[in-house]
């Protein structure tokens, strides 16, 4: 319990700081084999902007969030208000990135250490690094790559790394911010246009105009710093020239990952198929379909070929990449590793990966080699990308309440 005081302590101070800082500005995918996407934000469908009046969207009951720093239409929500908790910190009090700059890969490795891990953006040929020992402190980065307006996102109190495209709306792109709020631990951003708040993990807006409406996914990982700068010499990585003051390279969430700790202001029902703060790999498809596989069998098994619905699917792991809420240095967190979800069809064929010492993979169908980020890069099929699948790689009990059934694969089923 210390440990989640510290980090709820850690958190209001780093509130602090950011009220000390400059104003934020209030408005300012895949592979290469996926189908490029147009360099342009999609606007959201006019259905997605619903009115309704009421006299007391709480029903007479004192949320417990704040809401005096809202213009949001409370009347619209798509969740019970019980389910959402100040984190502590008000809105933006975990600024996001709004200007971010990035640098070159020999200027990083001055600050990066090769266990680091960072989430690895690759679209349209233009790849990108956003450190954790960055994301940690801001959260959410509005960015613009390749053309597409994009939010990169990390939630670590779920562990949870998504990127998703910002769509336009009344001819404004959507940028955003942290409302301070959580729900089942989990981060609950804002957009600043029509103040409407969506989940991190879902990407669903469940207060205020837009609710309803769903963000694009862009598949991203978490990789090992030397994973990345090995495969994308050319790539660019976030600097830490953001325009605040952080300790970046420190951990304000020390032992949080710890498998026998219990998660920060989570409220639900823990599923006890897994202990609350084990690592899961989770697919959950437009269709609704889901599946979630265990660290532990993973880890075990380096490569698992599956298949979800129609979809043929195959994921990889690798050991290397430091864990960014174990120890105070990030670059001395606990090897948790990486991994990579890909359709496991190429050009009209299925195919069979097994897992190489080295941390490579290799298809039975042509004995092509493949690395952690679905390339061929020896064999037939050198040169070419397996399609990335957008995935969670989260805590069991984030995944559990938001994607609750029976979506566990274990060794055991």
């Amino acid at each position: 319990m210390s440990r989640i005081l510290i980090v709820f302590s850690l958190l209001l101070v780093g509130a602090a700081l950011a009220a000390c800082s400059p104003a934020l500005a209030q408005a300012e995918i895949p592979q290469d084999s996926i189908e490029a996407i147009s360099p342009t934000a999609t606007p959201l469908s006019d259905s997605a902007q619903n009115t309704q009046a009421c006299d007391d969207p709480f029903d007479g009951a004192t949320p417990a969030f704040n809401t005096s720093h809202w213009s949001t239409d409370f009347c619209q929500h798509s969740i019970d208000y019980n389910e959402i908790f100040s984190g502590g910190p008000p809105p933006d009090g975990i600024p996001p990135i709004d200007a971010p700059r990035f640098e070159e890969i020999a200027s990083a490795d001055s600050w990066l250490e090769n266990r680091e891990p960072v989430i690895a953006l690759i679209l349209n040929g233009e790849a990108r690094a956003y450190p954790l020992q960055i994301m940690t402190w801001h959260e959410i980065v509005n960015d613009e790559i390749a053309g597409l307006p994009v939010t990169v996102t990390f939630c670590p109190l779920c562990n949870t790394a998504l990127v998703f495209e910002r769509p336009e709306i009344d001819g404004e792109i959507l940028t955003f911010g942290t409302s301070g709020n959580l729900r089942n631990s989990d981060l609950v951003m804002y957009d600043r246009q029509t103040q409407s708040w969506w989940q991190q993990f879902s990407g669903e807006a469940i207060v205020g105009e837009l609710t309803g409406s769903r963000l694009t996914p862009i598949p991203a990982t978490i990789i090992a710093w030397e994973d990345f700068k090995a495969a994308y010499p050319q790539g660019q990585i976030l600097s830490q020239d953001t325009g605040f003051s952080r300790s970046y390279g420190q951990n304000p969430y020390v032992g949080y990952d710890n498998v026998s700790a219990y998660p920060f202001l989570f409220t639900g029902e823990v599923d006890d198929q897994l202990r609350p703060m084990e690592r899961v790999v989770g697919i959950w498809l437009e269709s609704g379909e889901a599946v979630a596989y265990p660290y532990l069998r993973i880890r075990e098994e380096l490569v698992i070929n599956d298949k979800l619905g129609e979809l043929p699917l195959v994921v990889f792991w690798k050991a290397g990449t430091a864990s960014a809420l174990d120890t105070a240095t990030i670059a001395e967190g606990n090897d948790i590793g990486s991994t990579g979800v890909f359709n496991a069809e190429l050009e009209g064929e299925l195919l069979a990966f097994s897992a190489n010492a080295d941390g490579t993979f290799t298809d039975g169908n042509t004995n092509s080699t493949w690395d952690i980020f679905g390339q061929a890069i020896d064999g037939p099929h050198s040169g070419k990308s397996l399609q990335a699948i957008s995935h969670h790689d989260t805590f069991w009990f984030a995944w559990a309440a938001f994607v609750p059934g029976e979506t566990l694969r274990s060794l055991e089923n």
